[in-house]
C-alpha cells in the first residue's frame, strides 16, 4: 500500500507537468493569436489601399473621360473657330492635375490633327474656289472688253446726242462691271488683264479717277516736278490699286465733301497720296488694312467677309507682285490717308512730252514755288535767259508768244525735261477776245465734236480696268 507522501508526490508532479504543457500551449496560442491579428491588420491595411487605389483609378477615369469631353464637345469647335478667327482662344484642360501628363500630350496631339487636317483641308477649297473663279472672272473680263469696244465704236458710229448718252451711261456701267471683275480675279490670282505701254502718272491717275461713281468730288494736285511715268508693266496694277483707294475714299465720305489727291516727287520714286474728309478708321481697322495691302500672307476667300470685300486684298495681291508700297493712317482732315508709293528705279521713267504729249485731261503741275527750270543751265553749259529777261526783249508783232516753250537740245544720256508753260499776254488776250468767232459748217463742227470723243476716250483710257469690291468701298 502506497504512503500517502508519495501519492501527493506523484500528484504534484503531474500538476506541474500538467501546467508546464499548459503554459507552453498558452504562449504558443498567444504567437498565434499576435501573428493572427498581425495578419488581419495588413489584410485591413492592404484592403484599405486597394480601396483607395480604387477610388482614385475611378475618380481619375472619370476625370479622363470629362477631358475627353471637353475636348470634342468644346476645344475642338473652338479651335475650327480660332482657325478662321484667331482672336478666337482655345480652352485648356478642365483639370489641371493632367497637365503635362501623357493625357494632356495625347489630347494636344489631338488638337494639333485636328488644326493640320483643318488647314490643308481649307487651303484645299479655297485653292479650288479661286481656281473656279479665276477662270470665270477671266472670261467674264474678255466679254467685258469687247463690249466696251463695241460701245466705243458705236460712239463714233452714231450722231444723235441722245444715243451717244445712252452709250456714254452704258459704257460706264460696263466699266463698273469690269472693276469688280478684274478685282474678283486679282485677288485669286489672275493677271490684271491689260498691257499698256509707259503711261504719265498724271495720265493714270485721271483715268483711275473715271472709272468710279462720283468722280466729280475729286480733286488732282500735280506737285510732280518731271513729266514721270509708270513703265509699262506696272501701269494697270498701280491703275488698279489707285482705283481701289479713292473707291474706300468716296464711299465713306459724305457724297457732298471733297476726295484730294495729291501727286508728289521724291529723290527715290513718286507717291499719289489720298486724303478723304469721311468717318476714319479706327486702330484695330488701320491695323487689318495694313496686313491686306502688305499682301505678306496668302489670302483665303473667308477672309475677305460676307459680302466679300475685295479692293484692299487686290492692291495687297499687286503690291507683292511688282514692288511698290501702300500706307493707310488718319488722315489730318480726319478721314483716312492711303499713300501709294512708286519707286523710281524699277517701276519710273520720265517721257519725251514732245515726242509723246501728256493728255490735255491730264492736270497741269503747281510749280509756283518751284524756281523756272527753263532758266537753268542746260547740259551744254549754256544758260536761258530768266522769263523777266526774256519778257524785256521785243518780241515781233505779228508773232504771238508760244504756250509752251521749244524743247532744248538734250545731253547724251540725261533724261528730257518737261519745260514750263508761259501765259499769254495780255495784248493777246484781249484781242483774241475782241475777234468775232467765225461761222462753222456742220462737217467742221461733227469734226469738232469726234475730237471731242477721242480726247474723252484718251483720257479715260489710264484705267480700262479697276478692280471691284463688293460695297463701292473695301477694307
Amino acid at each position: 500500500m502506497t504512503s500517502i507522501p508519495e501519492a501527493l508526490l506523484w500528484c504534484l508532479s503531474a500538476g506541474t507537468a500538467a501546467a508546464v504543457v499548459l503554459a507552453a500551449l498558452s504562449i504558443r496560442a498567444g504567437r498565434q493569436r499576435a501573428d493572427l491579428r498581425k495578419r488581419l491588420s495588413t489584410a485591413e491595411e492592404q484592403n484599405s489601399a486597394t480601396l483607395r487605389s480604387n477610388t482614385e483609378l475611378t475618380a481619375r477615369l472619370r476625370a479622363t473621360e470629362a477631358e475627353i469631353r471637353h475636348l470634342a464637345g468644346t476645344r475642338l469647335p473652338e479651335l475650327t473657330l480660332a482657325l478662321a478667327h484667331p482672336h478666337v482662344p482655345v480652352p485648356g484642360l478642365l483639370d489641371a492635375r493632367f497637365t503635362g501628363s501623357e493625357t494632356d500630350q495625347a489630347l494636344n496631339a489631338v488638337l494639333e490633327q485636328v488644326s493640320d487636317a483643318i488647314t490643308k483641308e481649307r487651303a484645299r477649297v479655297d485653292a479650288a474656289a479661286q481656281s473656279t473663279l479665276r477662270g470665270a472672272t477671266t472670261t467674264i473680263q474678255a466679254l467685258l472688253y469687247q463690249l466696251q469696244t463695241a460701245l466705243q465704236e458705236m460712239q463714233h458710229r452714231y450722231d444723235d446726242p441722245n444715243v451717244a448718252q445712252d452709250l456714254l451711261n452704258a459704257d460706264f456701267l460696263n466699266e463698273q462691271a469690269l472693276r469688280r471683275i478684274q478685282a474678283t480675279g486679282v485677288v485669286c490670282g489672275a493677271w490684271p488683264g491689260l498691257t499698256r505701254e509707259d503711261s504719265y502718272l498724271a495720265e493714270l491717275v485721271v483715268g483711275a479717277t473715271s472709272r468710279l461713281r462720283g468722280y466729280e468730288r475729286v480733286n488732282i494736285s500735280n506737285q510732280l516736278r518731271d513729266p514721270i511715268a509708270v513703265v509699262a508693266r506696272a501701269v494697270e496694277p498701280i491703275a488698279i490699286t489707285v482705283t481701289e483707294l479713292l473707291a474706300n475714299a468716296l464711299h465713306h465720305s459724305h457724297r457732298e465733301l471733297p476726295v484730294t489727291i495729291t501727286l508728289q516727287q521724291g529723290n527715290r520714286g513718286a507717291s499719289v497720296i489720298v486724303d478723304d474728309y469721311g468717318v476714319g478708321m479706327h486702330d484695330d481697322e488701320i491695323k487689318a488694312a495694313m496686313e491686306l495691302l502688305s499682301g505678306d500672307e496668302d489670302l483665303l476667300l473667308t477672309q475677305l467677309g460676307d459680302p466679300p470685300r475685295s479692293g484692299f486684298a487686290a492692291a495687297g495681291q499687286l503690291v507683292r507682285q511688282y514692288g511698290f508700297g501702300v500706307h493707310v493712317e488718319p488722315s489730318p482732315y480726319g478721314g483716312v490717308r492711303a499713300v501709294v508709293y512708286i519707286p523710281g528705279d524699277p517701276l519710273l521713267t520720265v517721257l519725251d512730252e514732245s515726242a509723246q504729249p501728256m493728255s490735255v485731261m491730264a492736270p497741269l503741275p503747281h510749280r509756283s514755288a518751284v524756281p523756272d527750270r527753263s532758266a537753268s543751265v542746260l547740259p551744254t553749259g549754256s544758260a536761258t535767259p530768266p522769263p523777266a529777261a526774256a519778257a524785256q526783249q521785243p518780241a515781233p508783232a505779228a508773232q504771238p508768244a508760244p504756250s509752251y516753250e521749244a524743247p532744248a537740245q538734250q545731253a547724251e544720256g540725261e533724261l528730257p525735261r518737261r519745260r514750263r508753260r508761259k501765259p499769254v499776254s495780255e495784248p493777246d488776250e484781249s484781242a483774241a477776245r475782241t475777234e468775232s468767232a467765225p461761222e462753222r459748217s456742220p462737217e467742221e463742227t461733227g469734226t469738232r465734236w469726234a475730237a471731242l470723243q477721242r480726247g474723252t476716250e484718251s483720257g479715260r483710257a489710264a484705267a480700262h480696268s479697276e478692280p471691284p469690291r463688293s460695297p463701292e468701298g473695301n477694307a
